[in-house]
């Protein structure tokens, strides 16, 4: 039996799936690693490119999100432990001995994350420096006893278009319920892939944003772990709703005296320019209100105030 069965979903990954498989073969573990790509219905080479290496590649109809690919993945494990990674990582080589390590005190175990190289400004990427209560699955490590407890990840929110959204959190918060111990361990360190990303693609993604407040309402924790100051979704969406309000009390009351509350946001678009450049501050300010009225409609629609 392998000390740990490293499941990874993938879905037209042929191009960084190599990075992540050359990243676990190289893990500084005393122990026998077992590695499972589930092909999650991928049109190009994914699936090919993993058997080449010699891994174990279960495949799915393509259109089922990658939670029920990782409970496919986990159903056919053979270890005790489940780590979880993605297709576009590279986990660092002391990361699953550190994970185990901390899995003495713990049944679910998270890491950090870091982008592979320095991100442009609109670029996508993943940085997690501290445990967020979204138990992000570029970095997961838990008991099989803990994860079946748990019911394995679930369905997650179904959006308009677009992958299902949250699966992830649901799974945590129920094991925590279930009693189960979180630790987070600075030394399981992952990377990231940077995908580059046009001002399109970046304004569309804050739709998705407006998932958030119907993810409060099924996981209510996330209003001490996660949210800030309990409503809103970040301290840049606080300052963005305050400069509105600001501007909103201006015309209604005829004074300039609310335009204050401007000051906060003000600030935050003047550190985008300087370390960004005025266009990709620009960008961003159309994003930041693309994702105030995305969470605005979600809040109405579920019921459950995050803005």
């Amino acid at each position: 039996m392998p000390d740990v069965s490293v499941v990874i979903p993938a879905r037209d990954a042929e191009g960084s799936l190599g990075l992540t498989l050359d990243a676990l073969s190289q893990q500084e573990l005393d122990g026998e690693i077992e590695v499972i790509v589930v092909d999650n219905g991928s049109l190009d080479g994914t699936a090919a490119l993993a058997e080449a290496r010699g891994m174990r590649v279960l495949r799915r109809p393509r259109g089922d999100g990658p939670g029920a690919a990782r409970n496919e993945g986990a159903a056919a494990a053979s270890a005790d432990v489940l780590a979880f990674t993605d297709a576009d990582c590279e986990p660092s080589r002391g990361w699953l001995a550190a994970a185990l390590g901390a899995l003495n005190t713990a049944d679910l175990v998270l890491g950090p994350v870091a982008p592979v190289r320095t991100p442009a400004p609109l670029d996508r990427t993943v940085q997690i420096t501290g445990h967020t209560g979204l138990f992000e699955t570029a970095n997961l490590v838990v008991r099989r006893a803990t994860f079946e407890r748990a019911g394995g990840f679930p369905a997650g929110l179904e959006p308009r278009e677009g992958a299902p959204f949250g699966e992830d959190v649901l799974f945590g918060w129920t094991a925590v319920r279930n009693g189960a111990r979180v630790a987070f361990c600075p030394d399981a360190l992952v990377l990231h892939a940077v995908q580059p990303r046009g001002t399109r693609e970046f304004l569309a993604e804050r739709r998705r944003l407006g998932l958030f407040p119907l993810l409060a309402r099924e996981v209510p924790e996330l209003r001490r772990s996660f949210l800030h100051r309990r409503w809103f979704l970040n301290r840049r969406t606080a300052r963005f709703d305050l400069a509105t309000a600001g501007v909103l009390g201006a015309l209604g009351l005829r004074r300039a005296w609310p335009l204050l509350a401007l000051l906060p946001y003000a600030s935050v678009v003047r550190e985008d320019a300087r370390t960004s450049g005025r266009r990709a501050a620009a960008v961003r300010i159309a994003a930041d209100g693309a994702a105030a009225a995305a969470l605005a409609r979600g809040s109405a629609a579920s019921r459950s105030l995050v803005i």
